[in-house]
């Protein structure tokens, strides 16, 4: 792939601008200057640096977020921060996108990629990729309110029932439960229809992948084993 092409891609800006980075001297690989835009070089297992800092070429990029409060997930925010400014500029030069949102007040596992089929995998409604979230209630979670989310409710404005499963009780006022939908405030009015109130809300789990240790407002890299976790595919075992 030409050198321009690779820079471009990766999310260093426009063709003319990716151009200008190389003429000026900008850009290196395995420690030697390259001045030459129209440079090919194989992308396989391709390091190179920008201003003296390591690159590694991706073709998509999957990254994993530590989501704060007091952000949205939107790259046009509107009352809050937006979780993009969390991320390297090159990122969103990329089109990374959210897979899945979360509301600016809930906390947790975000996914973000530039990978249309990846996102697709994981957002499509016929896929049902289980989601744990932590909930804390504004009052105690009675047995009735259990059973009455593992039953399922209604929605206003949605089709269908809505249901739980493997809800677990933490206290009085936090349980942890899992969905297998997507739509708009779901926990929350399910939590509403019920007869009770979020307080606080975390999504711990997204298929078989859980939040990793990470600080709240860090991210890292998907790895291939937790890219098909996030998918609810099981590991291989020897």
């Amino acid at each position: 792939m030409l050198l321009e092409k690779i820079l471009q891609s990766q999310g260093f800006g426009s063709r003319k601008y990716c151009q200008q980075l190389i003429k000026n001297g900008a850009v290196s690989i395995d420690n030697q200057t390259c001045d030459h835009p129209k440079q090919n070089f194989s992308t396989e297992d391709l390091s190179f640096q920008v201003f003296g800092e390591q690159y590694q070429y991706r073709e998509h990029i999957y990254i994993v977020l530590h989501k704060p409060q007091g952000y949205e997930c939107s790259h046009q925010a509107t009352h809050h921060r937006s979780v993009f400014s969390l991320l390297p500029e090159i990122f969103i030069h990329r089109g990374v996108q959210c897979v899945g949102r979360l509301d600016q007040d809930t906390t947790g596992l975000l996914l973000l990629t530039d990978d249309g089929q990846y996102l697709q995998a994981l957002t499509h409604p016929k896929k049902h990729v289980p989601k744990v979230y932590y909930v804390s209630t504004a009052d105690p979670v009675t047995t009735e309110q259990k059973q009455q989310l593992e039953l399922g409710v209604e929605l206003r404005n949605e089709k269908g029932i809505y249901a739980a499963t493997d809800i677990k009780l933490i206290s009085e006022r936090q349980l942890a439960m899992t969905i297998h939908q997507g739509v708009y405030h779901q926990v929350k009015r399910m939590i509403a229809a019920v007869g009770n109130k979020v307080e606080c809300l975390h999504r711990q789990q997204i298929g078989l992948l859980e939040l990793p240790n990470l600080e709240e407002g860090h991210w890292d890299y998907l790895t291939p084993q937790q890219k098909l976790l996030s998918q609810n595919i099981p590991l291989e075992t020897e």
